[in-house]
């Protein structure tokens, strides 16, 4: 519990208790001053009303004057009747009076004297018992003072004897621990239980304590050679490397990073990164990169010493969590740009090998073509059954080899930007109808029902290649037919998207698991299944015809409930 909350409850509570007692004393003395005015106002001057007239009546038979003396208290005392059965010896002493007014005699005066012997009587009783419970009023407001004033002395005794020594002991023991500290002593701790305030002191200091320990027990020399240590190593490295701190100044560069940035070491010293970028492209866009804190999907093409180099950006983070505390704290970052120059030339070699040998096959593919179509001319001569069969065989291994081969011309257009684009102004309608025409004869093969679902009456064309784009649209039909079953349907539907136009392709067949959906663009990649066709590069190309054309490409799959292949142009 807090140290102010145990104050509040403590204090208020003995404060609450004081003003219960003063409430209750107030309260008691107000109910006692009430039954001392009741006694003096109802029976007090009763007595003395009934003593003046027992006065007046001795007197009367002498002093004339007597009489009104009497008359005027007999009035006084008919005002301030309080007592039960006081009324009736009143009137008894009003007709007694009367009578004795009328025809004085010892009898009537007699008669006087009772009744007013009566109201003395009943006025004492009263006063008596009046008297008893003010005394009782009294006991009870004596012992409510005394109950209240024991509570609220044990109240303040806790507080005296607790409190302080509560407070006291985690100060003294902190001062102690702090004059350890002082003289060189980290491994002191402190340890307070019970208090939400003093443990997060005591948190506070252990943690200072921590950190005090550990930088006496580092050697300066050690740090000294350790961190030369790994200046070497980063000078030394046959990559780039950049290294930020927090505040986005530049805390190292290697000789390789300023070989290709063409910086200067001396000009860049204690300089933020955003200053030296502005009159230097590269590193501009190192740190454009490095805001997305993310690698590059594309290498970065660098022309220095005299020839071109391509290097992958990576992005490092950095960071670090503080001794004594839990939370990570960033401590800048580093940029590592990896050359890829070696791997590049391999890559365009080998798109340059796939050009050429798809070339040179096609046109010996061509010729096998060619002949089959004569041999199956019956000018030639008649052939049997067997040979039907191999020559449709032939036949059918040929078109294979020439699609194959098509694919991989298309491939390695896109991948060495000598595709050929034909950009114009195509109707989104008429794109929809060539695909579909191309496709319909294999899905009635397959007993597939093809529906077009056209919503794009906002936008009607696109810019667009359009034989690629027809190409994009095949490709998709075709591989929704392979992997539908017989009797199921595939719709291919536009909508327009932000003045865009969104083409998708849906089928209702197996579907693709998710971890393959992010692979299912990848050169020669399939996904898994027992009867596997085709090269595995008509995604790839069609990622190409559309990211060449400023579109976008993507797939949308449940495994056992279809796939949805989507472009947008």
């Amino acid at each position: 519990m807090k140290i102010k909350t145990k104050l509040t409850l403590g204090v208020g509570l003995l404060f609450l208790m004081i003003v219960l007692l003063s409430v209750i004393s107030a309260l008691n003395i107000y109910k006692q001053k009430s039954d001392t005015e009741k006694i003096l106002i109802a029976n007090y001057n009763s007595l003395e009303y009934s003593k003046n007239m027992m006065l007046a009546l001795d007197k009367i038979e002498t002093d004339s004057t007597q009489t009104s003396i009497f008359k005027n208290n007999l009035a006084l005392e008919s005002k301030n009747l309080t007592e039960p059965g006081e009324n009736d010896s009143y009137q008894s002493l009003l007709s007694h009076f009367q009578n004795f007014q009328q025809s004085p005699n010892l009898e009537s005066e007699k008669l006087i004297r009772n009744d007013l012997v009566e109201i003395m009587r009943l006025n004492m009783s009263a006063i008596v018992q009046k008297s008893d419970t003010a005394i009782a009023t009294s006991q009870t407001a004596i012992t409510w003072v005394i109950s209240l004033g024991s509570v609220c002395f044990l109240i303040a005794f806790t507080l005296l004897f607790n409190l302080p020594g509560n407070i006291a002991r985690p100060i003294r023991e902190l001062t102690e621990s702090i004059k350890q500290i002082a003289n060189k002593n980290y491994h002191e701790r402190v340890h307070f239980e019970g208090s939400a305030e003093f443990e997060d002191l005591a948190n506070s200091f252990n943690s200072m304590a921590e950190k005090l320990e550990e930088y006496q027990s580092s050697n300066l020399s050690k740090q000294l050679l350790d961190k030369k240590r790994v200046e070497t190593l980063i000078a030394n490295m046959h990559d780039p490397v950049i290294g930020l701190d927090e505040n986005n100044f530049i805390n190292f560069i290697n000789e390789e990073a300023l070989k290709i940035s063409g910086l200067v070491k001396e000009d860049i010293f204690r300089k933020s990164a955003s200053e030296v970028a502005v009159n230097n492209d590269l590193l501009r866009e190192l740190l454009r990169n490095a805001s997305m804190n993310d690698k590059t999907d594309f290498p970065i093409k660098i022309f220095a010493d005299n020839k071109e180099s391509y290097f992958e950006q990576e992005i490092i983070p950095i960071n670090i969590i503080p001794t004594g505390e839990t939370e990570k704290k960033e401590a800048g970052k580093v940029i590592l740009l990896r050359n890829v120059t070696a791997y590049k030339e391999l890559d365009f070699a080998k798109t340059n090998f796939i050009a050429t040998v798809s070339h040179e096959l096609k046109t010996p593919i061509s010729s096998m073509k060619m002949g089959t179509q004569l041999l199956k001319n019956e000018k030639f001569g008649t052939l049997n059954e067997q040979q039907k069969e191999l020559l449709k065989s032939i036949e059918e291994d040929g078109e294979r080899l020439l699609n194959i081969t098509g694919e991989l011309l298309n491939l390695s257009q896109a991948e060495s930007g000598n595709i050929r684009l034909n950009i114009r102004d195509c109707n989104v309608a008429n794109l929809v109808k060539n695909a579909l025409s191309n496709n319909l004869v294999i899905a009635e093969n397959k007993e597939i029902e093809l529906i077009s679902d056209i919503q794009t009456e906002e936008v009607q064309n696109v810019q667009a290649d359009f034989d690629k784009t027809v190409w994009v649209l095949n490709n998709f039909l075709t591989n929704a037919i392979k992997h539908s079953e017989i009797g199921q349907k595939i719709i291919l539907s536009t909508k327009s998207e932000n003045g865009k136009v969104k083409f998708s392709v849906q089928d209702f067949g197996k579907g693709i698991d998710e971890k393959y959906l992010s692979k299912v663009f990848d050169r020669y990649f399939q996904v898994p299944e027992e009867h596997q066709n085709g090269t595995g590069l008509g995604l790839a190309i069609s990622k190409n015809f559309i990211e060449k054309q400023g579109g976008e490409i993507g797939v949308e799959s449940t495994l056992n409930e279809g796939s949805t292949f989507w472009m947008i142009l």
